[in-house]
């Protein structure tokens, strides 16, 4: 099969180990640099110029004064159409947050949070429902989540591979709070309203646009310190709590960064 039919297949594109796999995954890791620009297209054809646009200006078919004069005529329609175009990304994504953070206030069984948090237990822990260690602010606990926005981007998640542990005291209002009410071992849904995550800043690095409401599934694997309530703690001979060996987060903290 020749590579033209490979890439309309949907197969790889280049020949794995080849020089042209290596210029490949040059453009991709450009292309990753540069960031997903669909959002600010509204369709293919859109696309395709801007596709144009970015192959001219890099292989040199638009000559440099022709770069220049080209944003000066049209840098303020540009920019115009970059505000809009993200206002209007925005505003559909609080428009979805909202609604589908009303959906889950109306299921069965779940608490709402003083500040708008929606937690849902899904599954209860070994000691059964409502029973069990709770972390407090000071606890440091072992996790694994899954982060999703209203339309289902998910944004991180730890699903795939091992759980990671983090001080509570160093993420948002919003999963602090919700985690402070969950016991060990239950699982649960929670949704976050902005101004509970990122709120009309959303991260430094773009991960999570402005106004976005925040969903995660959590699993409280262990609460590592601080803990209060539940069964008696299990010491071994070193007298040390018995605990599995744990790794740091890569959950984002208060602050947007990586914790």
């Amino acid at each position: 099969m020749s590579t033209d039919e490979e890439s309309a297949t949907g197969d790889k594109p280049v020949q794995e180990g080849s020089h042209d796999e290596l210029m490949y995954a040059l453009g991709v890791n450009l292309a990753r640099q540069l960031g997903d620009v669909r959002p600010l297209v509204e369709n293919g054809k859109e696309l395709a110029v801007v596709t144009k646009g970015l192959v001219d200006t890099v292989i040199g078919q638009l000559e440099e004064e022709d770069q220049k004069k080209l944003l000066a005529r049209r840098g303020s329609d540009l920019n115009e159409l970059i505000t809009a175009r993200a206002v209007a990304i925005q505003q559909r994504l609080e428009k979805a947050g909202k609604e589908m953070l009303q959906k889950m206030k109306e299921t069965e069984g779940v608490q709402v949070l003083d500040k708008g948090v929606v937690l849902h237990v899904l599954e209860h822990g070994p000691e059964g429902p409502g029973q069990g260690v709770r972390p407090t602010q000071a606890s440091t606990v072992k996790i694994h989540y899954h982060g999703t926005m209203a339309d289902g981007t998910i944004f991180d998640s730890t699903l795939a591979g091992d759980p990671v542990t983090f001080p509570l005291a160093g993420v948002i209002p919003g999963w602090r709070d919700g985690v402070l009410k969950m016991h060990e071992g239950e699982t649960a849904m929670l949704g976050i309203p902005p101004d509970q995550a990122y709120g009309e800043k959303g991260t430094p690095d773009g991960r999570i646009p402005p106004g976005s409401t925040l969903f995660f599934k959590i699993q409280l694997l262990e609460v590592m310190s601080a803990g209060i309530g539940g069964g008696p703690t299990l010491f071994g001979a070193d007298g040390n709590k018995l605990q599995k060996e744990s790794k740091s987060a890569g959950l984002l903290g208060a602050d947007g960064k990586p914790m």
